[in-house]
């Protein structure tokens, strides 16, 4: 188990020196090794300068957060009340330096935004032809129904206000534990649930102290269970060691769930997703279940409804249409809408490459995989610009869902 990340939420004018201080001390505050300090600010449209030139800008804002010691910076979303021409604008951004974030809101506010997903399609394409290995997605994300304070990123973002922050926890290795270590699906259960709370509590402890240390607020901890490429750090794995042949066979979606009723059971001071988190390329099992043939997106997105977080590194082919692109995220949106839930979208189209096509990548965080198939795309009526009311489900408080909805 690590610490993925301690991320700092602050607005834009928030003072570097005291930055500088508080990541100095975060990296040896704790019991678990952690692998980044970041920091993320308020939604960048709101305090970016519109007739600046944006790579002037993003090297900038980069060059005085990695001077104050943060390893990333995440600048926030392109939220749905703002001008969509700010997305015209994050492929620039993002070539401008290795280290900043952002992100594209989708839906929000019981709304989903059906043109908006469409042009988000449009920038990942655009984003995809950054780099020749497609790379650059890594640092875009597509948001459903997400709000500020998540430590993950490209989630993350800063809702306003005095300065707080959040531990990021990479532990799928406690899964695997629990579910390699018990006898009966109760007892794995309970031993996840204990370790989970004994962990966090001492993160918890931890962080109090250098919240005190350094006038700025716990915000809590987003215990998703990350993993990390190696099999004893699989997420996948651990849904396996409950008794799955493969992850995607039959029983995935049970699975899935009861590891993450296990975190919703255990008591710890929360934020974010604390769900279920399955990035493809971030997990050795998995990578490798995508190879094989065994996993499809449809899979991932019904894993996603019980509480998982979204799609998160997904290859596809290079060629992989906007039409394709954008009924991917009108299904994330309409998930994270009816279930009033948040949940990410992060799709990376690889150049050159067809599914079935081997993956690679020189980064330590990915493993090795294949480019998975993504289908034909959406047409007439969701090709429309426009934005629509989806109601959570169940729509009556008796449960049944089965009145009129509400009207868009």
């Amino acid at each position: 188990m690590k610490l993925r990340a301690v991320t700092l939420f602050v607005e834009p004018n928030f003072d570097p020196a005291a930055a500088a201080a508080f990541f100095s001390a975060a990296r040896t505050a704790f019991h678990l090794p952690v692998q980044t300090v970041r920091l993320a600010t308020t939604p960048f449209p709101t305090w970016w300068s519109e007739r600046e030139p944006v790579i002037s800008q993003a090297q900038s804002v980069a060059g005085r957060w990695r001077a104050a010691g943060a390893e990333y910076i995440s600048l926030g979303p392109v939220q749905l009340d703002h001008d969509s021409a700010w997305l015209e604008r994050l492929p620039e951004l993002l070539a401008a330096t290795d280290v900043l974030f952002a992100s594209v809101e989708i839906a929000a506010g019981g709304q989903v935004d059906v043109e908006r997903c469409w042009r988000m399609a449009r920038v990942i394409q655009e984003v995809s032809q950054l780099q020749a290995n497609g790379f650059g997605n890594l640092y875009l994300a597509a948001l459903a129904n997400c709000p500020p304070g998540s430590p993950f990123f490209p989630v993350a973002y800063h809702g306003g206000g005095p300065a707080v922050f959040a531990l990021a926890v990479e532990a799928a290795d406690l899964a695997l534990a629990a579910g390699q270590a018990a006898g009966s699906l109760t007892e794995a259960r309970r031993h996840l649930v204990e370790s989970i709370e004994t962990e966090a509590a001492r993160l918890a402890t931890a962080a109090q102290a250098l919240a005190a240390a350094h006038d700025i607020a716990f915000g809590g901890l987003d215990f998703s269970l990350a993993p990390y490429p190696t099999a004893e750090a699989s997420l996948a794995g651990a849904m396996e060691a409950l008794g799955l042949p493969w992850v995607g066979a039959a029983g995935s979606l049970f699975a899935a769930a009861f590891i993450t009723e296990a975190i919703g059971r255990a008591r710890f001071p929360r934020c974010g997703f604390s769900g279920l988190m399955l990035p493809v390329l971030e997990d050795a099992v998995l990578a490798q279940r995508a190879a094989e043939g065994r996993l499809t997106i449809n899979d991932l997105l019904s894993y996603a409804a019980v509480c998982g977080v979204g799609l998160d590194t997904i290859p596809l082919p290079g060629d992989v249409s906007q039409a394709t692109l954008a009924g991917i995220l009108l299904d994330t949106a309409a998930l994270a809408l009816r279930l009033d839930k948040p949940l990410t979208a992060r799709l990376m189209p690889l150049p050159g490459l067809a599914v079935g096509d081997e993956v690679r990548f020189d980064f330590p965080y990915f493993a090795n995989s294949r480019v998975m198939a993504a289908g034909p795309g959406v047409q007439g009526l969701l090709s429309q610009a426009v934005r629509l009311t989806l109601t959570p489900y169940p729509l009556s408080p008796r449960g049944r869902g089965d009145e009129r909805p509400s009207p868009a």
